[in-house]
């Protein structure tokens, strides 16, 4: 037997890797499982070329096995083996691994590629046992070696006998403490849940004897537990089938399997790249929204893959924010790992698979519209805030990707338009895209302030989602054409002046100035209205903040007092300003009482709150009587 110390560097790499950066002590299995799996590759690879060598793929196979009793976990791998000296080198040197070596002489055929390129995954198994025992018979020796260690003090190597070709690793795992349940890894469920989560695409077969329960022979009542080897992985990913081999109905099951939602998706995404950077991936877009969605506890992101080994269960790097609802995975066999499998370096390679993926999902959502309305209308009644929210934020750098997917509200066929498709139908004498903001549809409809945009024929795009303007403003213009609020001091309308016009404003000079000056911690000004059509009264505003936005504004928690420069505007043509007109002349209480009522009117209509309601009513009371 020798005897052998780690050095001193590798006593404190395995403290580190022991406690430290591994998040969760589950991952060791799968460290282990994706060791065994190169193994089995590095005899494929030496078939060839090696002509006395054949790789029958039925031969080869990984087996987890559990002992109670002896509270040990063994796996099992028919692969290549070590000798000693490669015990010694790849074992007894933390950090060091035989497979990246092997990885570079050889290249990759037939789809296989070496996991194992991590370097330190075996020493995981120390975080869950005190005592690891590797036995292993190289492929073409005749003498096996056992490797034994309880951890930082060092190793043993001796020869043993075993008469197969391949490792095998024995655990014996810890006594539980109490932070810690070391039993669960004992437990079949557990093992199995750990092998499916991290190892379920490992390209050859994971056997364990699974116990069940089954009806007794010639018994349609007593049922008998029965063990029985069988395979737990499913091996072969779906993303690595080729795309006409699989059926919707494939995609939509392995979305349940993942558990990505209780759903169906509305549509899924296949993605192979064999480029500068090789990768494949399956995305869904969800139907319905997860119930967090939008809560701190939401993690986007996508599941991470090398080479079928999972790396994440949430990459949020592979999505930007405003496609936080797509759901699905990606592998790829070109990304940097470092360490352990759990660290991924930010590389030019996972920042390429993210542009892409972002491009790719762009794509296919402007197809989804254009192939099928009423399928991406679902979509967008679900995530279109999302989208909106993406015009916004990082101040406008994705407005181009997005713009041409908003959809809004319409005025003229009381459906969802496109921006595109609102400039197609414009008329050549219409300058603006002109909107409206409110709480819905039905109310902004009734708004005083669309009546002259709607008598000159021009579409007004209804804005009912809180960061719709916030978005509009961020955007701009779309296709050279300027976006303007129905509420805006200039609808840019040119409108005939007569000159009886000109007299009524001149004539009501005085008026207007008592107005203002009763109003003057309300409103910037009080004018005659050019765009009022049947309604006596309204509010617009001045300057970038709206009404709507400032009571945006005003409902956050942070909230800076914003407020709209508010303009009170007086129809010149309805009998209330006439009866305006003859209280000013004759009872200045009555035309006091009058103003205050219209302000107040004009609040209601913007579903502003009124400053004194009771006020308010007992006014409305004094014109009844």
């Amino acid at each position: 037997m020798t005897k052998k110390e780690f050095k001193a560097e590798s006593k404190r790499l395995l403290d580190m890797m022991i406690h430290s950066i591994y998040s969760q002590k589950e991952i060791f299995l799968r460290e282990l499982i994706s060791n065994a799996s190169d193994a089995i590759d590095k005899i494929y690879y030496k078939a060839l070329t090696d002509e006395s060598l054949s790789f029958e793929k039925d031969r080869y196979f990984i087996k987890v096995t559990a002992d109670k009793e002896k509270r040990t976990l063994t796996i099992t791998d028919t692969g290549i083996g070590m000798t000693q000296e490669e015990l010694e080198n790849n074992l007894g040197t933390i950090a060091k691994s035989g497979s990246l070596a092997f990885k570079a002489e050889n290249e990759a055929k037939d789809g296989h590629d070496i996991i194992g390129q991590f370097g330190v995954g075996f020493y995981s198994a120390f975080m869950v046992a005190d005592e690891v025992t590797v036995t292993s018979k190289a492929l073409g020796s005749d003498t096996a070696y056992r490797w034994n260690s309880k951890g930082a003090d060092g190793y043993t190597i001796e020869p043993c006998k075993k008469a197969e070709v391949g490792t095998e690793i024995v655990l014996k795992i810890k006594e539980n403490t109490e932070e810690d349940q070391y039993d669960e890894y004992l437990e079949e469920y557990r093992l199995k849940a750990i092998v499916k989560k991290y190892s379920d695409f490992i390209r050859y077969p994971i056997k364990m004897d699974v116990t069940e329960s089954k009806p007794k022979e010639g018994s349609d009542s007593e049922f008998e537990q029965v063990t029985e080897e069988q395979v737990i992985n499913s091996m072969v990913p779906i993303w690595r089938k080729n795309k006409s081999e699989l059926t919707d109905e494939d995609y939509d099951a392995f979305y349940q399997e993942k558990r990505y939602g209780f759903d169906k998706p509305l549509k899924h995404i296949h993605i192979s790249v064999d480029g500068m950077v090789r990768y494949n991936a399956i995305l869904y877009i969800p139907e319905t929204m997860p119930f967090d969605y939008y809560s701190p506890e939401y993690e986007k992101g996508l599941e991470l893959y090398s080479s079928g080994v999972l790396i994440m269960n949430k990459c949020a790097d592979l999505l930007p924010d405003y496609y936080s609802f797509v759901k699905g995975l990606v592998d790829s066999e070109d990304l940097s790992l470092n360490i352990s499998r759990e660290m991924l370096q930010h590389d030019r390679q996972l920042k390429l698979i993210a542009k892409n993926i972002k491009n790719k999902i762009t794509s296919q959502l402007k197809s989804l519209l254009k192939d099928d309305r009423e399928k991406y209308e679902t979509f967008f009644g679900t995530f279109g805030r999302q989208l909106k929210y993406g015009v916004y934020s990082d101040f406008g750098a994705n407005k181009d990707t997005l713009k041409d997917l908003l959809l809004f509200y319409s005025s003229k066929e009381q459906t969802l338009v496109t921006l595109k498709e609102y400039i197609e139908r414009m008329p050549e004498d219409q300058k603006y895209i002109y909107y409206a903001s409110g709480e819905s549809y039905d109310r902004i409809s009734k708004m005083p302030q669309t009546e002259m945009v709607l008598d000159k024929g021009y579409e007004i795009l209804y804005f009912t989602d809180e960061v719709d303007e916030f978005a509009i403003k961020m955007l701009m213009s779309y296709e050279d054409k300027e976006f303007k609020s129905v509420s805006s001091g200039d609808l840019g309308i040119e409108a005939d002046e007569k000159e009886s016009a000109k007299e009524e404003e001149a004539d009501s000079k005085d008026l207007l100035t008592y107005m203002k000056e009763m109003l003057a911690t309300k409103v910037k000004d009080v004018r005659l209205s050019k765009r009022l059509k049947t309604h006596p009264v309204c509010l617009s505003t001045e300057g970038d903040v709206t009404i709507e936005m400032e009571k945006i504004l005003k409902a956050m928690p942070n909230n800076q007092q914003v407020q709209a420069d508010k303009i009170l505007e007086i129809n010149p043509s309805h009998s209330v300003f006439q009866a305006l007109k003859i209280a000013f002349e004759q009872d200045k209480e009555k035309a006091e009482l009058y103003t205050n009522l219209l302000y107040n009117q004009a609040l209601l209509i913007e579903g502003l709150p009124l400053e004194d309601p009771i006020e308010f009513t007992n006014n409305v009371c004094k014109v009844m009587v």
